[in-house]
């Protein structure tokens, strides 16, 4: 499986927009987008090509205008930036990232219940 390219700051906000959206043109990503950041319609434009140059959105032209999806699924873009998280910060240890994570911000009751029901199945997977 080819390496998903690492996004940007910029490109990370785009490609929330389009997982929360789906498909969306450029006007549309940069509506979203105004409220939070101050950037310009050419900008969002660049970037949405820049990303898809990079491999992490796709273009498909509809009449005059293009639709931009997220290339990857959300979660594997997740997965993709923990696992560099991991490597760059903690050498590799993903003991010390949870550690860390666990430290670093006050988990809820229902956070804690999630984390040791995956460590169960996890465990039980992993035994089989």
């Amino acid at each position: 499986m080819a390496l998903i390219p690492t996004p940007t700051k910029a490109e990370l906000a785009i490609l929330r927009v389009l997982w929360d959206r789906g498909a969306s043109t450029v006007r549309e990503v940069h509506t979203a987008l105004a409220s939070a950041r101050d950037v310009g319609y050419t900008t969002t434009l660049k970037t949405l090509q820049v990303m898809t140059a990079k491999g992490l959105t796709t273009r498909e032209a509809r009449g005059p205008q293009h639709l931009y999806r997220a290339k990857h699924a959300e979660q594997q873009m997740q997965r993709r930036l923990i696992r560099d998280l991991v490597d760059r910060a903690f050498g590799g240890s993903t003991t010390q990232f949870v550690v860390q994570a666990l430290a670093s911000k006050r988990a809820t009751p229902d956070e804690l219940k999630e984390v040791r029901r995956l460590l169960t199945e996890y465990e039980e997977k992993n035994h089989e």
